[in-house]
């Protein structure tokens, strides 16, 4: 009885043991490309230890594996893209395996693992960065446009954000249809029209199909000095018959958080607060000063929020009258004005086909585009070309009230007009204004 019992033991133990050193599978190799990073990810059937290292002349990115099932000879490749030239297999040693990305040039490299989810399995994600000198494809400063009587009114910068992209699908309806290449189609759509829309220009957070990183998006539209940021998906639920519109802009909860997450990062905190610098300021006075740009940018987020659904509203159902508040990160730029706009439900079977139509992805994009044309209208930021064409299309004046402290030269420099047009516009015989004055400042055609 005894010797069947040990038998038994070790057969348990060879079993345990062979488990254990199971190898895991490569199953297959995705690349994406990105201005300025490469994403590599590797798909695998369990999670596996690795080892990663670069190689120069030529410039190389290795990736071992002590122990996985992958065959070079018959394993299909991927074509490469972006900093990836080529991507090759090869054995090492007895079960091991060596993956060597030929790359274009020196690159800085990020990897890690990551667990399953919904729409794929372990993965080993490896961040390529390259353009390291260079600047970003999407840092574009906004261009001033010549206008009668100054030097140049500068353009609105609107932020346009097409949601997941890359690995990342977002939803994906019953017929197929991925959340990424709608919101990137509508995206497009609603940036061609504010592109043609005077006085405002359009700044995309990816224009391919590569994945950002939510604080990257968000870091992108302040690059530009974006004046709004609108991040486009489609919603999804598991009640195929929820459908409608819906917009959100950011939680009073979750921006506490960011707040106090900015404030803990000074360098990157000094210009959030219109250019004043916080590091001569306490931390008591850092906190109110935040708190109240972060305050106004939620209050304009809203307002830009609730026309966008308005004219949403025209288009097609909406889930929710009202805008909604979210914890999103996407959504938390203390200094930039921001919303979500989720266009209809990828997962209800009629929302999908409409989502797949050009011709309903054009209607949501003018749905958008209106409502944002409409905000900047009744609220135009001073300085700007919008400033002049809403007084022009009002028939009006275009008026501006002195601050305390406040010259005439800088009236003069924020309108791009001279101070010379501003003493006879407003009749005045000397440069000396007080604080409350009404000046009106001289725009053609009005």
């Amino acid at each position: 009885m005894q010797p069947l019992q040990r038998t038994g033991l070790v057969l348990l133990l060879l079993a345990s043991g062979s488990a254990v050193a199971a190898s895991a599978s490569l199953k297959d190799i995705r690349v994406w490309a990105s201005p300025d990073s490469t994403r590599v990810v590797l798909d695998l059937s369990a999670p596996s230890t690795y080892t990663l290292f670069t190689l120069a002349n030529p410039e190389r990115v290795v990736i071992d594996f002590d122990r996985i099932d992958a065959n070079p000879k018959t394993f299909r490749v991927p074509d490469g893209s972006g900093v990836v030239k080529s991507v090759r297999l090869g054995e090492r040693g007895r079960a091991g395996l060596r993956v060597v990305l030929d790359v274009s040039e020196k690159v800085e490299t990020k990897s890690f693992l990551s667990p399953p989810n919904d729409t794929y399995g372990d993965r080993l994600v490896i961040d390529l960065g390259h353009n390291l000198a260079a600047t970003p494809a999407e840092a574009q400063p906004p261009v001033p446009v010549k206008v009668a009587g100054g030097e140049g009114q500068r353009d609105l910068v609107i932020a346009i954000d097409a949601g997941h992209g890359g690995e990342d699908p977002g939803a994906i309806g019953k017929a197929g249809t991925r959340e990424k290449n709608v919101s990137l189609a509508i995206a497009k759509k609603l940036a061609d029209q504010i592109n043609g829309e005077p006085g405002m220009k359009a700044v995309l957070t990816r224009t391919g199909d590569y994945f950002v990183k939510f604080r990257d998006r968000i870091g992108r539209a302040r690059t530009n000095e974006a004046d709004l940021f609108v991040s486009i998906h489609a919603d999804a639920y598991m009640d195929r018959s929820v459908r409608g519109s819906s917009v959100y802009v950011l939680s009073t909860r979750r921006a506490s958080n960011e707040a106090a997450r900015w404030l803990a990062d000074r360098e990157n905190a000094a210009d959030l607060i219109g250019g004043v610098s916080l590091h001569d300021k306490s931390d008591v006075l850092q906190s109110v000063l935040l708190d109240l740009s972060q305050n106004a940018t939620i209050s304009a987020s809203r307002d830009a929020a609730t026309r966008v659904l308005t004219e949403l509203d025209q288009v097609g159902r909406l889930k929710k009258s009202e805008v909604q508040h979210a914890s999103l990160i996407v959504l938390t730029s203390p200094d930039v004005p921001s919303m979500l706009v989720e266009t209809a439900f990828i997962s209800n079977p009629e929302e999908e086909r409409k989502l797949r139509d050009p011709d309903h992805q054009d209607r949501l994009a003018g749905a958008i585009h209106a409502g944002v044309r409409r905000y900047f209208y009744d609220n135009p930021p001073p300085g700007t070309r919008v400033a002049v064409l809403a007084a022009r299309e009002r028939g009006q004046a275009l008026r501006h009230v002195v601050s305390p402290g406040e010259t005439l030269g800088d009236v003069a420099g924020k309108y791009a007009v001279s101070i010379d047009e501003l003493r006879q516009k407003n009749h005045l015989e000397t440069e000396t204004i007080a604080s409350g004055t009404i000046l009106e400042i001289p725009v053609a055609g009005t």
